[in-house]
Formats: structure tokens, sequence, C-alpha cells
């Protein structure tokens, strides 16, 4: 499809809009807003727009609507498979200064924020009036909205769910101006189709979300961790399906190897509490009393050791918090700056394939001479394994890189997998989940996109195209 270039007449439409001092164009945008976290696809918009209300967003999205013009939604850029990257170029609407909460309603259990609210500003603000926002992305600065477009998971997904379960109404803006109010307040809602919820995960292609109503529990009064040393990656994520078969269930289960722990340590500058076996899994517990807690991580400790564990550390004082969360928290950080330039498989299999598919990815390091680390959330089969480029050139690079991203999706469909756990789909994974999910699937997906979209100029190139 062809959009219109951007011309000086557009520009002066966008200064009527936001004010001058919010709409860059040529030199004046970073190159940050040409490319995600992970990079690999990077293109500029022709204009920058920094919006502060939902009104501007809807004036803009009605004029590129009305002049087709290419437009693409971006918060803080912490994603990993270029959702944001304007591959069209045209407007990039930049939403991290709608930061404001807008309510707490502490009788129905909402916050109501806009996008541009950070992960780590919620978490903080909750906590404050004893509430609890359970979804845990490993990357805290990432915008609310961000978080909502690609359905985040994190760490306690095995007890809480993803974001899709604390999304309880959105405000969004369709690519034609329109404002939609979805869902609200209530608890329940069968009133046909759940539009919001095909929203949650969309990653900016059917609408740009301007304000979103999230549900919040009560603030679990006591949380422990327990850091678990195994022989062997096999011994410790078979132990995965025979601890939530306990019943005392843990808030996360993650599991680690010891080429992340010391790429973590060296990226820091400080030790973790052990780092002396081949595999880990570290579990969090919580709950609203001590002795419920103890109970549950004590049945989890006493199984693993009985089980071949070489040890069960407690890890409960802030000072073993923070060595072993911020080190477990900079594991991406440290592989990527560990390498040139490294790309992601966020597969997710059955938990009890877990092992499977790492051995698997192990087996490729091999054959194909490249290094492969990998960490992630063992409880719920989410994976995140990187192909590192190290020492090879350009084209030796992107050959390899290709030929192990084939087996690798192709592994995860032999597991009965997805493509994509968390991060989304975006640019970057859009033929593998072409491959797994075939024609009439994908037929299905495109119609919902050209139902939203019908001139296609919301972050064209994502996801289903």
């Amino acid at each position: 499809m062809e959009y219109k270039k951007i011309d000086a007449k557009d520009i002066e439409f966008l200064k009527s809009v936001v004010g001058q001092d919010n709409v860059f164009v040529g030199e004046e945008i970073s190159e940050d807003y040409s490319h995600d976290e992970l990079g690999g696809i990077s293109n500029y918009p022709d204009a920058l727009i920094k919006v502060h209300s939902t009104e501007e967003v809807s004036n803009i999205m009605k004029y590129a609507y009305n002049h087709n013009i290419p437009i693409v939604g971006r918060g803080s850029g912490t994603g990993l498979v270029g959702a944001s990257v304007p591959l069209h170029g045209g407007i990039m609407v930049e939403l991290t200064e709608m930061n404001k909460i807008l309510e707490l309603d502490e009788e129905n259990l909402t916050l109501t924020v806009e996008p541009g609210v950070l992960l780590m500003e919620i978490g903080k603000y909750v906590e404050e009036h004893d509430l609890f926002y359970p979804p845990d992305p490993g990357e805290k600065s990432a915008t609310i909205g961000g978080n909502i477009s690609t359905n985040a998971g994190g760490m306690r997904a095995v007890k809480y769910g993803v974001t899709r379960d604390y999304v309880r109404g959105l405000e969004v803006v369709l690519p034609n101006g329109e404002v939609l109010e979805l869902g609200g307040k209530v608890v329940k809602n069968s009133s046909g189709y759940s539009v919001k919820d095909l929203i949650v995960g969309s990653e900016g292609t059917l609408g740009i979300i301007t304000k979103a109503i999230l549900k919040l529990l009560p603030l679990p009064k006591k949380s422990v961790s327990l850091l678990i040393p195994f022989p062997d990656l096999d011994n410790a994520i078979e132990m995965v399906p025979k601890i939530i078969k306990s019943k005392a269930i843990p808030t996360a289960i993650e599991f680690m190897e010891r080429e992340v722990i010391l790429a973590a340590e060296e990226f820091l500058g400080k030790k973790f509490p052990d780092n002396s076996s081949d595999a880990y899994l570290l579990l969090t517990f919580d709950g609203n009393s001590t002795e419920q807690v103890e109970a549950d991580y004590s049945v989890v400790a006493d199984l693993c050791l009985a089980e071949g564990a070489l040890d069960a550390f407690i890890v409960d004082t802030d000072e073993r918090k923070e060595s072993v969360w911020s080190a477990r928290g900079a594991f991406l950080e440290a592989v990527n700056a560990s390498t040139p330039e490294m790309d992601e498989c966020d597969v997710v299999v059955p938990r009890n394939k877990v092992a499977e598919f790492i051995k698997y990815t192990h087996q490729l390091s091999k054959e194909f001479n490249v290094r492969i680390p990998s960490f992630g959330h063992a409880g719920d089969g989410n994976l995140h394994v990187y192909i590192c480029k190290d020492n090879l050139n350009n084209e030796e690079w992107e050959k390899k890189l290709n030929e192990v991203f084939d087996c690798m999706y192709k592994k995860s469909v032999e597991l009965n997998g997805l493509v994509s756990g968390e991060h989304g789909i975006g640019y970057a994974k859009r033929l593998y989940m072409f491959d797994q999910y075939g024609a009439e699937y994908m037929q299905i997906m495109r119609g919902i996109k050209a139902a939203f979209d019908p001139k296609n100029i919301l972050n064209p190139g994502k996801v289903c195209q």
C-alpha cells in the first residue's frame, strides 16, 4: 500500500494540535526512536509527536486516517520484537508524557491510569495504599500502555496470571480518530464480544490506548524467596510439575543456568549468593501470615532436597533479596552487554517440556557453534533464549541466526508450544507465527485488523501482516 509522504502542510497541522515544542522532524528526532530495546530492525518516523491528551491523539489519528498517513504509537521503547518501529515512516505518537495516575478506587479495587505511567510507578503507588498490582514483567521502566499492548507476563504469572487478567477497562482511539470506552470497573461482563481483550496484546495495530482501568488486589503481608541449586538443568526443571502438584503454590518459579548468573555478576559488579551449581530454581512465596508462607516454602524445600537438590537458601533478608532479584532482573542486560548483537526466542511450551527444549538449545549451540544462554519462567513454560553474535561476521551471523531460529520454532511446535509467551510478535517473529497458525487462522486475524483499520494506517507491517 502507498502512503502519503508527510509535507510542510502536515507538520503545520500537527503543530496546531500539540504545539510546536512537541513536534520533531528530521535531525531533531533522536536515534532512540528508530528502534526498540533489542534492535535488529530500524527506521525513523517522519514526524515524532509528543501527546498529552486523548483529544490530541484523536485529532492526529483522524487527520492521518483522512490523509492516508501511517501512524505508530510508542511508549518507553523497551520492546524486543520491533513492534514500535515505524517501518513506513509517517507519524510516531509518543505517549510517555500521558503519565498521570487518575484515580485509585479502594472500594472497587481499581486504579485508573494514563498509558505513559511506568510499571514501577504503579507498583510503588499502590503498595503505599496497602494494595498490589500483580503483573511483574522484568522491565520495570516499561509503560503500562506497552505492557497492555503486549499482554506482558512476568515472574508472578504462575500464581496471579498476566496483564490481560488485570485490565478491567480501556479507553482506545481507533485509526479513524473515534474514541471507544471498553469495559469498566465491573467484575463480570458477558455483553457481546470482548473487544477490550482484542486490544490487549494487539501491539498497537488496532487502536491507541489512552486510559486503562486496572484491577488491584490486597497487598500480601509476607514474601519469601527460595534459591535452590541443582546438579544439572534436567533435575531442576523436572521438579517444576512436582512443585505445582504439591499445592504449595509459589508466586514465581524461575530457572537459571550458571552462565547467566556469572554474566549478571560481571555486569552488576556484585556476587550472587551462590554460583557453584550448573542450574537453579528461584521461587517466591507470598501470603498474609508468616506461618502460611513458611509452611509453603518448607514443603517445597523438603521436596526438592528429597529429589536431589544440593541445598535450599532462604532469601528473607533485604540484603539477600536485593542480591538475588537484582541479578535476576539484570539477566537480559547482562547477556546483551556480553555480545555485540543478539536476538531472542521467547517461546512458551508446556511445563513438562521445558527441560527438553532447553537441552535442545544446548545441542544447537554445539551444532552451529554459537552461544545460546537462556533463563525463564519455569512455572509457566515461558523461555527466554538468546542467540549471541560474539565473533561472527555479519554474513555468518545472519545465516546462523535464521537457521537456529528455524530449528527452535519447529521444536516448539513439536512440543505443542507457541511462538511467544510474553514479548509479542511485532515485526521480527511474524513469519514464525504464520508458519505455525496456518492460512485460515491468519485470515481471521487479518479480518479483525481490517475491521478496526480498513486503511491499514496503524502500525502497518506488524503481527498479522
